[in-house]
C-alpha cells in the first residue's frame, strides 16, 4: 500500500508589524522624555563686568653689569563671572584659563590667580586690590539650578595696547566630569585704568 507523505505541521508565522510599530512608539516616547527633561547646556556664562588695570614698571640698578633701566609691563584683567548651573546635577569648578589672541595673531594663555597668591599680587600692586572683589574660587561646588558669582583675576605680560588691539580674549572654565566651556571677554567700558609707572631699585 503507498505510504503518504509525512507533513509536519507548521506554526502560523507571526506578523511583526505590530510588535516593530509598538518598539518605534516606545522608543520615540523615552528619547522624547530625555530631551524635553536633559538641559542642552553645561553651564551659562554671564561676564558682568571687566576692569583692566595695566602697570608699567621701571627697575633702576646702579651694577654696571646690568643695563641701568629695564621696563616691564604687566596687565591685569578682572573678571567678574557668574556661573549657572543648567544640568539636574552638580558641578565642581576645576579651572579658569584664558587665551588673548593679539593683533598679530599670536597667542598668549594665562592661568586664573591662585587664592594662595593674592596677596602677592595685591602687594606689588595694590590698586589691583581696590579694583577686586570678592573671587571666584577653584573647587568650588554649584548646585543644580543654582549659580555662583566671583572675580577671576588674570594676568598678561603685556602692555595695554596690546589688550586694546586685541583680536579676541577668551575665558574657559574647565568643570570636572564635564568638558570646558568657554566665554568671550568684553571690552572693559571704555579706557582701561591706567596703572603709573613705579620705580623700583
Amino acid at each position: 500500500m503507498p505510504v503518504s507523505d509525512i507533513r509536519f505541521a507548521q506554526p502560523a508565522r507571526r506578523n511583526l508589524l505590530a510588535p516593530v510599530l509598538i518598539a518605534f512608539v516606545v522608543l520615540g516616547i523615552v528619547l522624547a522624555l530625555v530631551l524635553r527633561y536633559t538641559p542642552h547646556r553645561t553651564a551659562d556664562l554671564t561676564i558682568t563686568k571687566t576692569v583692566v588695570y595695566p602697570a608699567h614698571t621701571v627697575f633702576k640698578s646702579d651694577s654696571i653689569l646690568v643695563a641701568r633701566e629695564q621696563a616691564q609691563d604687566d596687565l591685569y584683567v578682572l573678571v567678574n563671572l557668574r556661573i549657572e548651573d543648567r544640568l539636574n546635577l552638580p558641578i565642581f569648578l576645576k579651572d579658569f584659563t584664558a587665551t588673548l589672541t593679539t593683533a598679530d595673531g599670536e597667542e598668549l594663555h594665562a592661568n586664573a590667580t591662585e587664592q594662595q597668591d593674592f596677596d602677592a599680587v595685591y602687594g606689588a600692586f595694590p590698586a589691583v586690590k581696590k579694583l577686586s572683589s570678592a573671587p571666584l574660587l577653584r573647587e568650588t561646588l554649584i548646585e543644580p539650578g543654582k549659580s555662583a558669582e566671583g572675580m577671576v583675576l588674570l594676568h598678561f605680560p603685556v602692555a595695554a595696547g596690546v589688550w586694546d588691539r586685541r583680536k579676541s580674549a577668551v575665558l574657559s572654565v574647565d568643570l570636572y566630569h564635564q568638558g570646558p566651556i568657554t566665554i568671550t571677554i568684553p571690552d572693559a567700558g571704555g579706557r582701561a585704568v591706567e596703572g603709573p609707572n613705579s620705580e623700583q631699585q
